[in-house]
């Protein structure tokens, strides 16, 4: 059609006027292949990352055959054609990209969006092989989000491969029909037919059977009663055994009788038959055919009539391979007349027989006096697929064949669809599960040898613009290490014009012949190891970036493989999601850089009081977005008290590091400045953050560290300490105990309510004693709650109590978060000396004296 439908209702009539369209539709849908289809729609979810989709077929309605993530009974459901968004993309033949549905007048008044059930679509036809769109098959999103390229490449692959489901469906459908024709044939002569429902209790006869047993229209009853008044007395109980035990085991049925005309005329009749089930395996019918054996009860008569009746290929061979029998359908498969293939030898009438499957089986056959079956191809003249089943008999071998071509076609094109669809898959989870892009890109020759090629080399752009090797792998397992040191010395031999530069440099895909690509390298090892290996072709696939590439995925063939088109576009398929990879690492490094560069910018180190060790830790987040607003903080009073704050700023981002510096910043000024304790520099910060309408929510400790001159005396601190909706701190006694401060209650966070009352708590320590301030990113997991994270920080401590400080935050990480948290970790600790501890003689820069404070109160000197 001319250009996009302007409405559902348009695209409706369009549909209904197609009937090709709709006949192909209602063909499809009498055979199902609901299990693969549901397949196809869960991963079309998984590929599009999409909460909903759903695979319709169209004739006059809409009927949903398969989906993932619909409403209870949406499956089997139909609808009319005027209330599906799934009518445009049939109508249109190409796919629709909806990323907001609101917009989209074809849309608005559709039921599903009314309800607010899909606030994006993306739909791809369903087109058959011949060429009519029969179905859609489409993902859904419920609100509105942006389609890529590559989302509407891989709905157009799973939706050929939905069409390709359904034909294969329809050909093991007519297949298993003929098949069981072709039995029925071979095992009765097909002069007349006869179906017994065993539920209804009805007996159907053609008009030769009534005939055969003595009866017209009129007087035939039409049950089984009527059969057994015809069956001869002597032979009745033989044949209603055979007919209860071939319903008994939903098997066949075989007898041959003596049928009593009402004048007392006898006649033989062969039957055979079928029992056939339901989808429990109950019983429904039996199925079969009957021939009259009065005046041929020779046994050749009888299989000449069956054999040439049946709609399979058979022959037979004498012990000397020579042709003793054709069948019409043989001579129609073969390309041969009776009279040609009579007499003759099989391995000389065909001689691409010889040294083939063919003559492996049959001469098996023949020397076991075991029946084989097997699929084969024969070439030209036939050129074609065949299912054969051979009986070895004395006078030598029977062969009954089907040509199974086109189904072969259907089942290997599935089969390719899938391996794709499935390397696609792989390679998507390879990409999104590594921690590092680059090395995911590197695995990815194992993934695409040998589906797509014989061997690959992958290639990456370092930061500084130089092409480098990264990857490699060979089908041969003996001719990897050439591939190791071609890759190894290629590149400084390669000039600018070869495949791999000018992918890079163009963005394009470059294919060439190995000679050529032999004639462009320098003389020397890479051109003697590309000998040896010696592929047919290269082809050069860029890995592209938003931007620009970042590198190249070169595919080998060996002689005689020429790639497929749909080889080529699912290795360009795997270069771009390889190359997107590649480029989301890139900016993900630059953002966790600048925002990881921000924060520590921010963190200072911390002073070295005489009396106390101060140590303090900052462990970015392992995900870039995440990086934010966690921070400490260590520094002297005015009147000379060591103060220690921990922070953190509700938010991950670059954002949240901001006003980390800025309340940071604030707190410092305050503190400093007013040489006021804990709660009250609190207090301040909150009062300044909602005059400067700082519009964030933080949580924080602030801790002093107070001595009388007695207490100096004696060796015990006093630290004071206030908590705004933080964790508390946690104590490591001198003998190894640890004390989690048991009065703690934390009060609201700052930026809730500057009139907010700060209160204080005092504990008294011992000289050797340790105080750790920390943020939850240390404690905190996904898959455990706060009080086992605090468990487990504990727990380590308590082993850690002897170690030294900076050695003891260290091991701390590795055991909570091993180096890679799930949110930013911030410390500080101070461990107060010993009373026999030496005093460090040098001053460093940070370094403060003792200094005696005039009150009877005193904040601890520095």
């Amino acid at each position: 059609m001319e250009g996009p439908v302007e409405s559902t209702h348009a695209a409706a009539q369009v549909l209904r006027a197609d009937r090709p369209r709709a006949r192909a539709a209602r063909r499809l849908r009498l055979r199902d292949a609901s299990a693969a289809l549901d397949r196809l729609a869960e991963l079309a979810a998984r590929l599009l990352a999409a909460p909903i989709a759903q695979i319709s077929l169209l004739d006059d309605v809409e009927v949903v055959v398969a989906g993932t993530g619909l409403p209870p009974g949406t499956v089997g459901r139909e609808a009319p054609l005027d209330a599906t968004a799934c009518a445009v993309p049939a109508a249109e033949r190409l796919p629709v990209v909806v990323p907001d549905v609101h917009d989209e007048p074809r849309a608005a008044d559709l039921p599903q969006v009314r309800a607010g059930v899909v606030g994006a679509y993306l739909g791809a036809p369903m087109i058959d092989a011949d060429g009519f769109a029969v179905g859609v098959l489409c993902v859904a999103a419920p609100t509105p989000r942006t389609w890529a390229d590559t989302d509407v490449a891989t709905l157009r692959q799973l939706a050929a491969a939905a069409v390709t489901e359904l034909e294969l469906a329809a050909l093991r459908t007519e297949h298993e029909r003929d098949r069981l024709r072709w039995g029925l044939a071979i095992d009765a002569a097909g002069i007349g037919t006869f179906d017994w429902d065993l539920r209804t209790g009805e007996l159907t006869w053609d008009a030769r059977l009534i005939t055969m047993f003595g009866y017209d229209e009129e007087s035939f009853g039409g049950t089984i009663e009527a059969f057994n008044d015809r069956v001869h007395p002597d032979d009745l109980p033989r044949v209603t055994d055979a007919l209860q035990a071939s319903i008994a085991t939903r098997g066949d049925y075989e007898a041959e009788y003596r049928v009593v005309w009402p004048g007392g005329e006898t006649r033989w009749v062969q039957a055979r038959g079928r029992t056939l089930a339901d989808e429990t395996g109950a019983a429904t019918r039996v199925l079969g055919a009957a021939y009259d054996t009065t005046a041929e009860r020779a046994a050749g008569l009888r299989v000449t009539r069956v054999l040439d009746a049946m709609p399979a290929g058979f022959y037979s061979l004498d012990r000397e391979w020579r042709f003793t029998h054709v069948n019409a359908e043989a001579e129609r498969l073969l390309g041969g007349s009776r009279d040609e293939l009579l007499g003759h030898e099989l391995w000389t009438a065909f001689p691409d027989a010889v040294n083939s499957v063919f003559e492996e089986s049959y001469r098996a056959a023949v020397r076991t006096g075991t029946p084989v079956q097997f699929d084969a191809h024969y070439p030209a003249p036939l050129n074609g697929w065949y299912e054969v089943r051979a009986w070895p008999s004395p006078e030598g071998l029977s062969v009954y064949f089907l040509e199974v071509t086109e189904r072969r076609r259907v089942q290997d094109r599935a089969e390719r669809a899938a391996q794709r669809l499935a390397l696609l898959a792989q390679v998507s989870a390879e990409l999104a599960g590594a921690l590092d892009a680059q090395t995911a890109t590197a695995h990815l020759p194992r993934l695409v040898v040998p589906a797509l090629a014989d061997w690959c080399i992958v290639t990456v752009v370092d930061p500084d613009g130089r092409p480098r090797d990264v990857g490699y792998w060979h089908v041969v397992p003996s001719s990897r290490a050439l591939v190791e040191r071609y890759a190894a010395v290629r590149l400084d031999a390669m000039p600018a014009t070869a495949p791999l530069m000018r992918a890079l440099l163009t963005g394009e895909a470059v294919m060439e012949r190995t000679e050529a690509v032999r004639a462009v390298l320098a003389d020397g090892e890479a051109r003697d190891l590309l000998t040896a290996l010696d592929p047919e072709s290269a082809i050069a696939i860029p890995l592209r970036g938003r931007d620009r590439t970042l590198g190249v995925m070169t595919l080998y063939h060996r002689r005689g493989w020429t790639p497929r088109d749909e080889d080529l576009a699912t290795a360009q398929d795997v270069a771009d999601r390889a190359g997107l990879a590649l480029d989301n690492a890139r900016l993900y490094g630059q953002q966790r850089a600048l925002a990881e560069g921000l924060q520590r910018s921010l963190l200072t180190e911390p002073p070295e009081p005489d009396h106390a060790e101060i140590a303090v830790r900052y462990l970015p987040a392992a995900e870039a977005a995440r990086v934010g607003g966690d921070w400490y903080d260590a520094f002297l009073q005015p009147g000379g008290a060591t103060m220690l704050v921990i922070g953190d700023v509700v938010g991950h981002d670059t954002e949240a590091a901001a006003a980390m510096g800025q309340l940071r910043a604030l707190l410092r000024g305050i503190a400093t400045y007013s040489d006021a304790g804990p709660g009250e520099v609190l207090r301040g910060l909150d009062a300044s953050m909602a005059l400067l309408q700082t519009r964030v929510l933080a949580t924080a400790t602030v801790a002093r560290f107070e001595q009388t001159d007695d207490e100096r005396r004696r060796g015990v601190t006093r630290m004071r300490w206030a908590n705004a909706g933080h964790l508390p701190p946690l104590v490591i006694n001198p003998d190894g105990s640890v004390a989690e401060l048991a009065t703690w209650r934390g009060d609201l966070l700052l930026g809730v309510d500057p009139d907010a009352l700060r209160e204080e708590s005092v504990v008294t320590l011992d000289r050797g004693a340790t105080v750790l301030l920390f943020t939850d990113g240390l404690i905190e997991r996904r898959d455990a709650d706060l009080d086992a994270g605090m468990a487990r920080l504990r727990e380590a401590l308590r082993e850690l109590s002897g170690r030294p400080l900076q050695e003891l935050l260290d091991e701390v990480l590795y055991r909570l978060v091993d180096g890679r948290p799930e949110d930013d970790v911030a410390l500080v600790a101070v461990r107060l000396h010993r009373q026999d501890q030496p005093r460090p003689p040098e001053a460093g820069p940070n370094r403060v004296p003792d200094v005696v404070p005039e009150d009877p109160v005193s904040p601890l000197p520095g």
